[in-house]
């Protein structure tokens, strides 16, 4: 059996994924992280994108979009503290869309009051859960 590391997936209002993991792949602040058994400790903030999961005896990943928050990991346990989680199965594309033309149009808005890195978040997290999507919809779902 492969080395394995306990993960844990929570938000706000639920926990996402909780089990054993091969390996842990993710955005991290300066640059994707690939998380395995034995990784030395580690506190950092995680970017929009998405939490890809290798379980042990499963073929298919298990995929989550994350819409920023704080990754720790000690030598037995990865913990994801999202401010947003969402299944891959759960990503609802159309709404998706509808934030990113929301966010481009503030941005794009001279006449208006805009709060830019407000707007600017809110589009990144659009973009990064349409990637989502697009990455899970590959897989074959």
């Amino acid at each position: 059996m492969a080395m394995t590391v306990h993960v844990d997936v929570v938000s706000a209002e639920e926990e996402i994924f909780s089990g054993l993991a091969e390996i842990v792949s993710l955005p991290g602040e300066s640059g994707d992280l690939g998380i395995l058994p034995g990784h030395a400790p580690l506190l950092t903030r995680i970017r929009p994108g998405t939490v890809r999961i290798r379980v042990p005896n499963q073929t298919e990943e298990e995929v989550i979009f994350v819409a920023g928050g704080m990754l720790e990991v000690q030598p037995n346990l990865v913990t994801v503290l999202a401010d947003t989680a969402i299944r891959g199965r759960d990503l609802d594309e159309a709404k998706a869309m509808e934030a990113k033309k929301r966010a481009e149009e503030a941005m794009a808005n001279k006449q208006q009051e805009v709060n830019y890195a407000a707007a600017q978040a809110e589009l990144a997290e659009a973009i990064a859960q349409l990637a989502a999507i697009e990455r899970f919809r590959h897989r074959g779902h």
